[in-house]
Protein backbone atom coordinates (compact mmCIF):
# COMPACT_ATOMS: atom_id res chain seq x y z
CA UNK A 1 0.00 0.00 0.00
CA UNK A 2 1.15 3.53 -0.71
CA UNK A 3 -0.89 5.68 1.63
CA UNK A 4 0.45 8.88 3.04
CA UNK A 5 -0.29 11.20 5.94
CA UNK A 6 -1.33 14.81 5.43
CA UNK A 7 -0.01 17.47 7.80
CA UNK A 8 -1.19 21.04 8.26
CA UNK A 9 1.57 23.63 8.60
CA UNK A 10 0.60 25.93 11.45
CA UNK A 11 2.87 28.40 13.28
CA UNK A 12 6.01 26.76 11.80
CA UNK A 13 4.86 23.35 13.06
CA UNK A 14 3.25 20.39 11.36
CA UNK A 15 0.01 18.98 12.79
CA UNK A 16 -1.42 15.69 11.58
CA UNK A 17 -4.53 16.46 9.52
CA UNK A 18 -5.51 13.08 8.02
CA UNK A 19 -3.87 9.65 8.14
CA UNK A 20 -3.68 6.93 5.49
CA UNK A 21 -4.73 9.17 2.60
CA UNK A 22 -5.01 7.38 -0.72
CA UNK A 23 -6.79 10.08 -2.77
CA UNK A 24 -5.92 13.77 -2.89
CA UNK A 25 -7.42 16.03 -5.53
CA UNK A 26 -7.22 19.79 -6.11
CA UNK A 27 -10.58 21.51 -6.46
CA UNK A 28 -11.26 25.21 -6.97
CA UNK A 29 -9.48 26.81 -4.01
CA UNK A 30 -9.67 23.56 -2.02
CA UNK A 31 -7.95 20.23 -1.58
CA UNK A 32 -10.14 17.12 -1.35
CA UNK A 33 -8.75 14.08 0.51
CA UNK A 34 -10.03 10.60 1.31
CA UNK A 35 -8.32 7.91 3.32
CA UNK A 36 -8.48 4.13 3.09
CA UNK A 37 -11.24 4.05 5.74
CA UNK A 38 -13.53 6.31 3.69
CA UNK A 39 -13.04 9.41 5.85
CA UNK A 40 -13.19 12.53 3.67
CA UNK A 41 -12.00 16.08 4.24
CA UNK A 42 -11.80 19.26 2.18
CA UNK A 43 -9.32 21.97 3.06
CA UNK A 44 -9.16 25.56 1.83
CA UNK A 45 -5.54 26.13 1.01
CA UNK A 46 -2.70 24.67 -1.00
CA UNK A 47 -0.08 21.95 -0.99
CA UNK A 48 3.28 23.18 0.28
CA UNK A 49 5.32 20.01 -0.11
CA UNK A 50 5.03 16.35 -1.07
CA UNK A 51 7.63 13.86 0.15
CA UNK A 52 7.09 10.49 -1.47
CA UNK A 53 9.96 8.85 0.42
CA UNK A 54 8.50 9.93 3.77
CA UNK A 55 4.84 9.32 2.75
CA UNK A 56 4.06 12.88 3.77
CA UNK A 57 2.09 15.80 2.30
CA UNK A 58 2.21 19.23 3.90
CA UNK A 59 -0.69 21.64 3.32
CA UNK A 60 -1.02 25.28 4.29
CA UNK A 61 -3.86 27.78 4.60
CA UNK A 62 -4.36 30.41 1.95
Amino acid sequence: MCETNVYLEKDDREELYLENVDIIRPETGKIYMRNIFGEQKSFEGSIKEISLAQHKIIIKEG
